[in-house]
């Protein structure tokens, strides 16, 4: 499956949640920036939920930005891939130095998305929405950084994910809704999007008004 870009798949997966998810519930939802708030916004409007920025970062291999070995939440909580850790002799020096750069953007982002910040998630039913999710490592941090903040239920639902990580992030989130569950290998996200270009921070600033 092939999605045109992020306001189709946005709108796929609202029309898709709001007939799994039903009308009980406190919802809102949360995009992780910058990708998933474009897909998070037309997922709320459907929905007819409020709509927050939910910023947490990958941690990735100096060698290899891209490639995940962990990720972190807005309270600088970190959370390993410890088999990559272990495959590339990552030293807790590394670690700290590449995630004390991750928080620092982190602010950065808060600052810069401040209208999306929602800091209440108590009695609430939190959905999370990215554009897609490849390891789910940054998808998990969130999920535990909502719960410890007292979320009633944390929710996790894109368009598209590998069905291995649409597993494993069951056993953290309470619900996953993953509209296009694919065995494909190897996996990115943007190979299910033909329009899938770079967001800018101005425009998730603009989707936040």
């Amino acid at each position: 499956m092939i999605f045109d870009n992020r306001e189709t798949a946005g709108r796929l997966l609202g029309e898709w949640l709001k007939e799994k998810l039903g009308k009980e519930g406190n919802y809102i939802v949360l995009g992780i920036p910058r990708g998933g708030v474009v897909v998070a916004k037309k997922t709320a409007e459907i929905l007819g939920v409020p709509l927050g920025v939910l910023i947490v970062r990958k941690l990735g291999v100096p060698e290899n930005p891209e490639l995940a070995f962990g990720a972190i939440d807005p309270d600088g909580n970190i959370y390993l891939d410890k088999s990559t850790v272990e495959y590339f002799g990552l030293t807790p020096q590394v670690i700290q130095k590449v995630a004390q750069e991750e928080l620092k953007k982190i602010r950065e982002r808060e600052k810069k998305f401040e209208r999306g910040i929602i800091r209440d998630f108590k009695d609430k039913d939190v959905i999370v929405v990215d554009d897609g999710v490849a390891t789910g490592m940054t998808v998990e941090a969130g999920v535990e950084y909502l719960k410890r903040k007292g979320a009633k239920r944390v929710i996790v639902a894109v368009p598209v994910c590998p069905k291995e990580t649409e597993e494993k992030l069951k056993r953290y989130a309470n619900e996953v809704y993953c509209y296009y569950s694919t065995t494909t290998s190897p996996f990115a996200v943007g190979m299910f999007y033909r329009d899938f270009r770079q967001v800018e921070d101005e425009e998730v600033q603009n989707l936040l008004q």
